[in-house]
């Protein structure tokens, strides 16, 4: 099927797991289950297909270096699991706007020199997918760079908090454009978001009532950092929030659930813990409660998930779908245009992935919630 071009806005500790991990796989077998791959070939594109042609930053420790070396340039501080090739890749001086909030600030300096022509650049690298991985809370950040991407002519995946595949206005001008997008707002493989929601599913499916939970997170790399800020917080718990909600058929009060990020602890680097805890009443309104606590490297968490949104996004450009692809949406973010049940959602994007479909449109079932 040829080579998967990919640009990545925002060359930071995720970016830097999503490169590594593309090298780290290139040789996986397709006969095999390979720890850390849902899927080593999805659609007859392998991981070794996805070929990295633009990267675009603001910090001037990364703009101007080679791609291959700014995934490991400072800030960023996540697990090296493997060394990365030059890659031919010249990080390009992007958009600030809101990128860069209050506390960023104080460990990032921005590049010097004028905005790349984004435009220009997508094109000249025949650019096929666009990677969002700016800071939580870059919105106007976020919607200038649709722009750019809409008038390029590229697929994206949406792998922030800031609403754009759910929005009607959007995933419409995606639609018009006759280009697909998968968002919003990434999923860990097996992350704080994943674990809630199954856990709260499986609470609904054996007849137990939720009737107050929490989640709280904290971490050390530069997401918490930003995060500190609170007003910059305010779409990611909405995020986590509803992907949690969407599992219930009934409502919780807000007073009865928090969902979010809590505090940065700089020498966790890129190591996030979690902390689940869920009360509810069962067979004789006898009290339940469950309490867990999650530890995982939090950028490699989601590279995987991301190698197959991109290649998800690549199949729909293959096919001629456009707008808010809903199937991997469904399963890979966690607020997308429509909510399933992650069986519902994993069995909608396997059949997505093998049938040649002209358009995608899923039968709504009667889980699925509108977010």
């Amino acid at each position: 099927m040829g080579k998967i071009n990919v640009a990545i806005i925002g060359v930071g500790n995720c970016a830097s797991s999503f490169v590594q991990g593309v090298e780290f796989y290139k040789n996986a077998k397709d006969n095999e289950f390979v720890p850390g791959l849902m899927h080593v070939n999805l659609g007859c594109y392998h991981v070794s297909d996805i070929n990295f042609v633009a990267a675009i930053d603001i910090d001037k420790n990364k703009v101007g270096k080679d791609l291959s070396e700014a995934v490991f340039t400072p800030p960023n501080n996540t697990f090296k699991f493997c060394d990365v090739p030059h890659k031919g890749v010249r990080v390009e001086r992007g958009m600030t706007h809101d990128g860069l909030g209050k506390y960023l600030s104080q460990i990032i300096q921005k590049a010097p020199g004028e905005t790349a022509n984004i435009v220009q650049l997508l094109k000249d690298t025949k650019t096929d997918i666009v990677i969002n991985y700016l800071p939580v809370g870059s919105e106007e950040a976020t919607k200038w760079y649709v722009e750019q991407i809409l008038a390029a002519g590229c697929g994206m995946v949406n792998c922030i908090p800031v609403f754009i595949a759910r929005e009607k206005y959007w995933h419409q001008r995606f639609a018009e454009k006759g280009l697909p997008v998968i968002g919003d707002d990434i999923k860990s493989q097996v992350g704080a978001t994943i674990v809630h929601r199954v856990l709260t599913r499986l609470f609904r499916d054996r007849g137990v009532k939720l009737e107050r939970t929490y989640q709280l997170n904290f971490g050390g790399n530069t997401d918490f950092l930003n995060m500190l800020e609170r007003e910059r917080l305010e779409s990611k718990k909405i995020s986590k929030t509803r992907s949690v909600t969407s599992q219930l058929d009934y409502e919780i009060t807000p007073d009865n659930i928090h969902v979010g990020p809590s505090d940065y602890v700089p020498w966790l680097l890129d190591r996030k813990y979690c902390h689940i805890k869920m009360e509810g009443r069962t067979f004789g309104d006898v009290p339940l409660s469950v309490e867990l606590k999650l530890e995982v490297w939090d950028s490699p968490n989601s590279a995987g998930v991301v190698i197959d949104a991109v290649r998800c996004c690549k199949l729909a450009l293959d096919r001629g779908l456009k707008g808010a692809l809903i199937a991997p949406s469904a399963y890979f973010m966690k607020s997308p245009p429509v909510q399933y049940t992650d069986d519902e959602a994993h069995h909608m994007v396997e059949e997505f992935i093998t049938a040649p479909v002209t358009k995608d449109t899923p039968t709504p079932k009667k889980s699925g919630k509108a977010d």
